[in-house]
């Protein structure tokens, strides 16, 4: 039986998709997407209805519910108290990032890359997630497979959309260019949203062809579509 992989921080059932259970994204044109997706879900939470949103690499996070797939709401990021209902996020290179206070019985999960991290989609959840009776001392936080900062090469440039401080985050790459350490700063910005329990996988989309799709892996090699992973959080 395929597994997803597990974070050894949330106590809830949960789990970080990987290739095996193919292609996860709806917008894909896979037409076994709904299926793969489905799958996942009964790796995870046998019996529970999956629910996800429309990602648009916002800082946008929302109640979940179980929304038809044609109606689903425009955000990067979904929480929950509802037993029985899991929350995903698919992703091909950007952040999975899933949330848990087990005590209030409460989670969620962010889409974050580079542009939602900046805008603060992880902060926007952890928020969202107190107004449902989480406490954000309670709360731990997984960081799934992502584009590694040997894996992620940006332009100079790229930057100086970020403060000063958060230069270390970036190291010299080749003429012109930088790495950019995008687990490291999601880490970095959950850490000071005040989540003490960080627990970040050192998995590269990338570099790990064998068990993860990869968007930009599939752009360097100029192929027509990628697959995407779903990573998924619940209640039972």
């Amino acid at each position: 039986m395929v597994e997803p992989v597990r974070a050894r921080s949330l106590a809830a059932p949960h789990g970080f998709g990987t290739s095996a259970f193919g292609d996860c994204g709806l917008g894909s044109g896979d037409p076994a997407a709904g299926a793969n997706r489905g799958a996942v879900a009964e790796a995870v939470l046998p019996g529970a209805a999956l629910t996800s949103v429309y990602q648009v690499h916002s800082a946008e996070a929302v109640v979940a519910e179980p929304w038809p797939v044609d109606a689903r709401p425009h955000a990067d990021a979904l929480v929950t108290d509802r037993p029985g209902l899991l929350i995903g996020i698919v992703t091909a290179d950007c952040a999975p990032v899933l949330f848990a206070d087990a005590e209030a019985g409460v989670v969620g999960a962010a889409h974050a890359g580079w542009k939602g991290a900046l805008g603060g989609v992880t902060d926007a959840t952890i928020a969202l997630m107190e107004t449902l009776g989480a406490r954000r001392e309670r709360i731990a936080a997984a960081i799934g497979p992502c584009i590694a900062r040997a894996s992620y090469e940006v332009e100079d440039g790229f930057a100086r959309a970020f403060a000063p401080d958060d230069e270390r985050f970036f190291t010299a790459g080749r003429p012109g260019h930088l790495q950019f350490d995008l687990e490291a700063y999601v880490a970095h910005r959950l850490a000071a949203a005040g989540i003490a329990r960080v627990e970040a996988l050192g998995l590269d989309t990338y570099a790990d062809e064998a068990r993860f799709f990869s968007y930009r892996r599939a752009t360097h090699r100029g192929e027509a579509t990628y697959g995407r992973q779903i990573s998924v959080i619940g209640l039972p």
